[in-house]
């Protein structure tokens, strides 16, 4: 007997969640065919079942408005990173246009004074000298400005004036010694301008591989890894062959490091590996090593 009544007990309540539940459909699905939403729970007027009734509906509709309102955060979010990274694409896209104009066009990024050193001209027999310091102060004005920078530009055309422009006949050769005379006296915007003049007028040459090797080790010494890194890669991949690309191949993974770029660098002293090995020049492996030692790969 209690096992029976415990039995029917359980039976009305699975029956009533049964009732509540088509009562919450009718409610969701308004206007249902009878067949499934026939009514089987009559209102009741008494407040606390009349509130007990409607719980479920309540809290669906609950739990529907919090979905909502997590889309609306959602979709409001997805629309703003969408917005930031098309932005950073407009931003590199722009910076990328820039650094391409630049390379492309020497006169762009050389001082006044590289204009000189981009078209060599033997110098005169006899040069006039540099005028001496004036012994005056010249009263603090806005003309102590461009007489100051005029100063600066004399100074650095007498130390372009000092490097010897080389002649020996083969034009080729003579232009690229004198980038790399410029580069050794630490001339370095007009050592890249000279030296970007041999890339372009003989691509194909030899001195081409020395000329872009020497190029991106200009930028180097200059401060700029970023750009080295351009000119290094641009040696390897144009010409593979030539005298300089293991260089510029090892160069390359320096100025990787340099950048913060320890992973890329190492691969990049890896492939020197690979590619060249022990037919690498022997100065090469050995700065290789030193480099990828530093850079812990």
């Amino acid at each position: 007997m209690p096992a029976a009544a415990q039995s029917g007990a359980i039976d009305k309540r699975v029956e009533r969640l049964e009732k509540e539940m088509r009562a919450v459909q009718r409610s969701v699905f308004p206007g249902g065919s009878p067949t499934f939403f026939e009514g089987e729970i009559t209102p009741d007027n008494t407040p606390g079942e009349r509130a007990r009734t409607n719980a479920p509906v309540i809290d669906l509709t609950a739990r529907v408005d919090a979905l909502e309102s997590q889309l609306q955060t959602l979709t409001a979010q997805t629309e703003q990173n969408s917005f930031q990274l098309r932005e950073l694409e407009k931003q590199f896209a722009a910076y990328k246009a820039e650094v391409n104009r630049r390379l492309a066009d020497p006169a762009a990024t050389a001082t006044p004074a590289s204009s000189i050193a981009a078209s060599p001209v033997r110098p005169p027999a006899t040069t006039p000298t540099a005028s001496a310091t004036p012994a005056a102060k010249p009263p603090a004005t806005a003309e102590a400005k461009p007489a100051a920078a005029a100063t600066t530009s004399a100074a650095r055309l007498a130390q372009v004036k000092k490097v010897e422009i080389p002649s020996t006949g083969n034009e080729t050769k003579d232009a690229y010694d004198y980038g790399f005379r410029l580069w050794e006296a630490k001339l370095y915007p007009e050592a890249q301008a000279q030296l970007k003049q041999v890339v372009t007028k003989w691509p194909n040459s030899s001195h081409a591989s020395f000329a872009q090797n020497l190029l991106g080790r200009a930028y180097l010494d200059e401060g700029k890894p970023s750009l080295a890194a351009v000119a290094f890669y641009n040696n390897y991949k144009d010409r593979p062959s030539g005298p300089r690309a293991p260089h510029s191949l090892m160069y390359m993974g320096v100025a990787l490091d340099k950048l913060g770029r320890k992973a890329d660098a190492c691969k990049a002293f890896r492939e020197l590996e690979e590619v060249y090995g022990d037919k690498a020049p022997q100065d090469v492996r050995t700065d290789a090593a030193a480099a990828k030692a530093k850079a812990g790969c």
